[in-house]
């Protein structure tokens, strides 16, 4: 199941979400932190791992 990132746009809290993936677009997390629905989903950093050498 992925994890997603969130900050919440009143307290400015950065929260992590498990939920998956045909879940992601109808789900909406509030914040852990205030409570506040407004959370804005963050963009994912990940790195790709080939087996071949370039």
């Amino acid at each position: 199941m992925p994890t997603y990132e969130y900050r919440c746009e009143m307290c400015g809290e950065k929260f992590e979400h498990a939920e998956h993936i045909s879940e992601h677009a109808t789900t909406h997390p509030v914040c852990p932190k205030c409570g506040s629905e407004k959370v804005q989903h963050l963009p994912t950093q990940f790195v790709a791992k080939t087996s071949r050498k370039s």
